[in-house]
């Protein structure tokens, strides 16, 4: 019978156990897979007795850290602070540029307070054009109150 274009691997084709076999333990398993589920069957039992080695077998460690117990003096733990336990009232020293950037803005507040005084050269220069520009707008408006009541009387005068 053909299997097609490609052949199976030489170690044989996977055989299943029936439930049957399984049962009278005649399946052709390897020996450790049965090992392995008494083992289990066995912890299954005896599981519920031993809670507390459950618990420490929940702990375990990857790669060699359960076997080597090494303390590094580099490694820092990180600290779990209770909310009783921080002090509101201590400060955090500012990183360099978190205090330049609060120096900063406090410098650029101080210097708003006294443009808004006109206490700065720029305040002074800008109140000066401010003050000269309402001259002209009030000359402007003088002018042309005194034009439009020039042709009031050049209208009544026209009337007559």
């Amino acid at each position: 019978m053909g299997r097609g274009k490609f052949k199976g691997k030489p170690t044989g084709r996977r055989q299943f156990s029936t439930p049957e076999e399984m049962l009278a333990g005649t399946s052709s398993r390897p020996r450790t897979f049965k090992q392995e589920a008494a083992k289990l069957e066995e912890e299954e039992q005896s599981g519920e007795e031993s809670a507390e080695e459950a618990e420490e077998e929940t702990e375990k460690r990857k790669g060699t850290q359960g076997i080597i117990e090494i303390e590094n003096p580099n490694l820092v733990k990180p600290k779990t602070l209770k909310a009783r336990d921080i002090d509101i009232e201590k400060t955090t020293e500012l990183s360099r540029r978190e205090r330049e950037e609060i120096e900063k803005q406090k410098a650029h507040e101080r210097y708003m307070r006294l443009q808004e005084q006109g206490k700065t050269e720029q305040a002074r220069k800008d109140l000066d054009r401010l003050a000269l520009i309402r001259q002209q707008r009030a000359e402007a408006a003088k002018k042309r109150e005194e034009e439009k009541a020039a042709k009031e009387q050049k209208k009544a005068e026209a009337r007559k």
